[in-house]
């Protein structure tokens, strides 16, 4: 690279404008010009606040790590995703990161990578078949069970609860609707679960919630998989005359997962009562963490890790890095077992923002 550098230096006077794009452009040598590791992120989304977090600090970590980051957005289309890595391959990356939501349909995907030997890290899911360097996410069943025993703690273990449900094309859906489910059955066989396929969408929650709630108005729980679902969710409460404080009998308890400053906030507020907070923050350091590692010729076992997660083999060729994600309270309390931090806890990445 300084050969490259002092080139350019020396032959600018002869045609600086040509030769800005060679010294500021990567080639295929996977190194941008400054000698950094050259790294594609593929970004899953745009329109939720835990996303636009993650998108948020990707760049952050990426200087952090001494990365250089090529990114692209594939707005929740596989299709998208599988041209942008296309794009991420031309481009000479070392390694790629992504959050492939249809998480059947991006195997071929990974399999073109692996026969490049480009080492791929999923963050937030986890591919149903293919190899990668690590899955960067939490335990998704466990979403599922905090939820489950703080409703069922609430409710005394009778009445009714819709669940929200995300795409049950992705494992996380799978898990957290799996995980509740089964946590019901065992352990609050008393209450009646409305499962709702939502696809991840805030309208199409909105819509079935509203159902839900004038055919059984004696609803007393919402399990919302994400906080895509939390604008519409308050909406249909304050226009049923049921948003209002714990306190009050008429009270439905709402439990989200993410862990975004408007959840905090809304449980600040007894707007909602419980949150699973995903940690945006980490899954973007972790995710580039790995893919350095990956490039430095680094390697993982399974077992405890440095920053209080857990790296388990989910079969042969994956492992996942399993980040903490607890469940947040206004009260702090422990609920069916599950213990809780404060919504106000400075160590949660959604009272850090900004």
């Amino acid at each position: 690279m300084r050969v490259r550098t002092a080139f350019c230096s020396a032959a600018s006077v002869i045609s600086a404008l040509a030769l800005l794009t060679a010294c500021g452009g990567s080639g295929s040598s996977g190194t941008s010009a400054d000698g950094k590791p050259l790294v594609g992120v593929d970004y899953p989304r745009s329109d939720t606040d835990f996303w636009n977090s993650y998108i948020k600090y990707t760049p952050e970590y990426g200087k952090e790590l001494g990365l250089s980051l090529k990114t692209t957005n594939s707005q929740n289309d596989v299709a998208k995703l599988t041209a942008n890595v296309q794009t991420f391959i031309s481009q000479g990356v070392k390694g790629v990161a992504m959050a492939p939501q249809d998480t059947a349909a991006i195997a071929p995907t990974l399999a073109q990578l692996e026969a490049k030997k480009i080492p791929v890290v999923t963050v937030d899911t986890r591919p149903d078949t293919g190899n990668v360097f690590m899955v960067v996410r939490a335990d998704n069943r466990a979403y599922g069970e905090k939820a489950c025993q703080y409703l069922g703690t609430k409710l005394g273990g009778k009445g009714k609860v819709v669940m929200l449900e995300g795409g049950l094309d992705s494992i996380n859906g799978r898990d957290r609707t799996e995980a509740f489910n089964d946590c019901m059955k065992k352990s609050y066989p008393g209450i009646k679960v409305f499962g709702e396929a939502t696809n991840w969408d805030g309208a199409v929650a909105a819509q079935k919630l509203q159902t839900d709630l004038t055919a059984n108005p004696d609803i007393k729980g919402v399990y919302m998989e994400a906080s895509f679902a939390l604008s519409g969710t308050l909406q249909v409460l304050k226009q049923k005359g049921l948003l209002v404080p714990p306190s009050d009998k008429k009270h439905v308890f709402v439990v989200s997962n993410d862990g975004i400053p408007e959840e905090l906030k809304s449980i600040a507020e007894g707007k909602i009562d419980a949150t699973v907070s995903q940690p945006a923050d980490l899954y973007a350091k972790y995710a580039l963490y790995y893919l350095k590692a990956a490039i430095d010729g680094k390697t993982f076992k399974p077992g405890k890790t440095d920053h209080d997660s857990n790296i388990i083999q989910v079969r042969d060729g994956v492992l996942e890095d399993q980040l903490s994600a607890p469940l947040v309270t206004s009260d702090g309390g422990t609920y069916g077992g599950v213990p809780s931090v404060k919504s106000d806890d400075k160590s949660l990445w959604g009272n850090n923002l900004g």
